[in-house]
């Protein structure tokens, strides 16, 4: 008999020691085979940089890579709680406006009430929930369809944010840890610098934490290689951009414009938190399980009302949290805050990224993706002074592309599947 010399972290599942060139053997059949993940969107992403770089320098600037960061800010906020009611094959068409509408409650109890920030940010996300729980139980108690329910909000909220700004009124949001979020706030150099070493130092343990786990079990895991590569790429890519970042990108000399806005932290925290409860926990595995196959996970004694009512719960929640940074950026809240195309970008984002409007695929990470995605098109484009009609009818295309995308891949897999 004779004993294998590798050792078992070294293993892949048919017992052949894991190398690059094996894992990449098997990410082409997988993508093959329809699995093709978030790849569009990272190509889409690299195409795009690459064209607006080149027809308009100024693209990647550090005043407008600021920018561009600040802008998809919210939009990309309110994807990722999209995603979650996207998982189940469902939509939340209120989204939009229901961001409008905790904006709204925000800037009522800061300035009519007089409020303190923590008290208006409770409130605001208090509302989101709120909302998002009326809309869950119409959905799974009473078996109205989302796309009645959320179609009806939708409209309805149009109305609360104007009986709550009394109007057209525009209310000024002057409080000055709300602006920070997204507004004026900003690390120094150094603390970019910072974040930056620890985000690279927890993403590397990460990595080797679950290679490790893995390989404890007896379970196939990745080469050493791969993971050098991924976390080299990750760690290449965030350098630059805190280098970019960190250049001086004011005009007055008297007034420093230079680091990395404090809104990319808070989606990063958001990112690792709905990450963690997707990947590694009961509740993520039973939302897959749902959105795959209802009437299995009802079988299998998953509570599939509760899980329904929790990821409108989660999208309104997300909603508010967008309203939140939205109202920062502006500095106000008007009618239009929340509408506008703000619904279709997010829905966009999600779905470029590469989350399944079928239900049952999809990440976080997806709308992160996506919302980069949605933002590069609508910061390029204006730079290179495209109309709003163009800007739109590019942003469609793209949009259909991806559920294209999408609706190939599973017929791909079905077919695979059958054979």
């Amino acid at each position: 008999m004779t004993v294998s010399t590798v050792p078992p972290e070294e293993k892949s599942t048919d017992g052949q020691p894991a190398s690059l060139g094996l894992y990449v053997r098997t990410y082409l059949a997988k993508v093959r085979g329809g699995d093709m993940g978030a790849l569009p969107a990272i190509l889409g992403l690299i195409a795009l940089t690459i064209i607006f770089s080149v027809a308009r320098p100024v693209f990647f600037s550090a005043a407008n890579f600021a920018n561009l960061l600040s802008q998809g800010a919210a939009v990309t906020v309110i994807a990722m709680g999209l995603v979650f009611v996207l998982l189940l094959g469902e939509i939340d068409l209120s989204a939009g406006y229901a961001s409008g509408v905790c904006a709204a409650v925000l800037a009522t109890l800061l300035t009519t009430h007089g409020f303190p920030w923590y008290v208006a940010i409770l409130g605001a996300v208090v509302t989101g929930v709120a909302i998002g729980l009326v809309i869950g139980l119409l959905v799974s108690k009473i078996g109205i369809p989302s796309f009645v329910v959320t179609l009806a909000a939708f409209l309805a909220f149009q109305g609360a944010v104007l009986l709550l700004i009394k109007g057209g009124t525009i209310i000024s949001v002057d409080d000055p840890t709300i602006k920070m979020i997204n507004f004026d706030g900003r690390f120094t150099p150094l603390q970019g610098w910072i974040l930056y070493g620890v985000t690279i130092a927890a993403l590397t343990a990460l990595q080797l934490w679950k290679r490790t786990s893995r390989a404890r079990r007896g379970l196939a895991v990745e080469p050493m290689s791969v993971i050098a590569l991924r976390v080299g790429s990750i760690a290449a890519l965030m350098g630059v951009g805190v280098y970019v970042l960190n250049l001086e990108r004011g005009r007055n000399i008297l007034f420093s414009q230079k680091g990395v806005p404090m809104v990319v932290l808070l989606i990063g925290i958001l990112l690792v938190i709905w990450t963690f409860v997707l990947s590694r926990t009961a509740y993520g595995r039973h939302l897959y399980a749902v959105g795959g196959n209802k009437e299995a996970a009802r079988r299998a004694g998953i509570n599939v009302d509760a899980i329904r009512i929790s990821v409108f719960v989660i999208c309104s929640g997300m909603a508010a949290v967008g309203g939140i940074i939205a109202a920062s950026r502006q500095a106000s809240v008007d009618p239009n805050t929340g509408g506008s195309n703000v619904l279709l970008y997010a829905v966009g984002a999600a779905v470029i990224g590469g989350t399944s409007l079928f239900g049952g695929k999809g990440r976080v990470l997806d709308a992160v993706l996506g919302g980069a995605v949605v933002a590069v098109i609508e910061n390029g484009m204006g730079l290179m002074q495209y109309s709003a009609g163009q800007k739109f009818i590019v942003t469609g295309v793209v949009l259909l592309a991806a559920a294209g995308i999408d609706a190939l891949s599973r017929r791909r897999a079905a077919s695979a599947g059958l054979r």
